[in-house]
């Protein structure tokens, strides 16, 4: 698929993206991501080689945060902006959604106001009903349960770093969240091979599992961090303890010991292998610094992917 727009900003003919959400990546079929992609370097290439472009003149995005941000927040106004266009923050104080009122009516408020709706929230049944009020695309700033962008940006570090994602083998160890929901579906629909080594009762959703199953292949599951780690081309890992699980921080502590990525760790990978983090990182906890600050990391490369390939998304859906 090729998607060829005018570099000056003037909105091209409609993108077959155009007014649809963003909430998992299960809404997109393999092209589509790879369009996506496509795009997204298209427009960090653009921006590299500083020409002009500002395709969304005159667009406003919401980004509604009921959970703190650092890159979310950062890497959506920045696009935004960079794009031509305006984000406006609303903290929780702002917008309470489902407490001060149903995310189905902020929905329906908000797209009277703005041209799309960036939710980073804690329930994603909120952000479902609040998209499907919305007559605007919504996308996903992170949930509970997916962090689509976040899959964006490691498909793009991937596919940077080795030319393609298809067949290449990824092992994802430690907490079977939200990072590593949407990762299981972006291999899905890119052919990339997962597996995810986690300790027990901290696997991945299984319906997330079948449901990357039915758009690809689902995850290979172990509890062996040297299982999925042996001959790896990226290992990649996340905090133990997420937003909302401090109180089980101790306790995960000790059960995540044995999955640090460290040098033995990254010593059964390929000779080639990349080390990816979606940040922010525990140096000692799930990752030693020898590892996140050596030479195999890509974390501030997949970090500014954040960036390329929000806009990306960002311009697809509203052109």
């Amino acid at each position: 698929m090729e998607f060829i727009s005018d570099l000056q900003g003037t909105p091209p003919s409609p993108s077959p993206l155009s007014g649809r959400d963003c909430l998992t990546l299960a809404e997109f079929d393999p092209a589509e991501i790879a369009l996506i992609l496509d795009e997204a370097l298209r427009i960090k290439t653009l921006q590299r080689s500083r020409i002009p472009y500002r395709p969304l003149r005159g667009r406003t995005l919401a980004m509604v945060f009921q959970k703190p941000s650092n890159r979310t927040r950062v890497s959506f106004e920045v696009g935004m902006y960079q794009l031509g266009g305006h984000a406006l923050h609303l903290s929780p104080e702002e917008i309470q959604i489902g407490k001060r009122e149903t995310p189905s009516d902020t929905g329906r408020v908000l797209a009277r106001y703005i041209d799309a709706i960036m939710v980073r929230t804690f329930d994603h049944g909120d952000l479902e009903e609040l998209a499907g009020a919305a007559d605007v695309p919504v996308i996903n700033g992170l949930s509970d349960a997916h962090h689509p962008c976040q899959a964006l940006a490691d498909l793009l570090t991937v596919r940077e770093e080795f030319g393609g994602l298809e067949g290449e083998k990824i092992a994802y160890v430690g907490d079977g969240n939200n990072v590593a929901h949407s990762l299981a579906i972006a291999c899905a629909l890119t052919g990339a091979g997962l597996t995810i080594a986690h300790p027990e009762g901290h696997g991945p959703d299984e319906e997330v599992v079948r449901l990357a199953g039915k758009l690809g292949a689902a995850p290979r599951l172990t509890e062996d961090p040297s299982e999925a780690a042996n001959g790896a081309r990226v290992i990649y890992t996340d905090v133990w303890a997420s937003m909302g699980q401090e109180a089980e921080a101790a306790e995960r502590k000790e059960k995540f010991a044995p999955y640090q990525v460290d040098e033995e760790l990254m010593g059964l990978a390929a000779e080639d292998a990349i080390f990816l983090h979606c940040l922010p990182a525990h140096r000692g906890e799930e990752v030693t610094a020898g590892v996140i600050d050596g030479p195999r990391s890509r974390v501030f490369d997949q970090a500014e992917n954040r960036l390329h390939a929000q806009k990306a998304l960002l311009y697809l859906l509203l052109g």
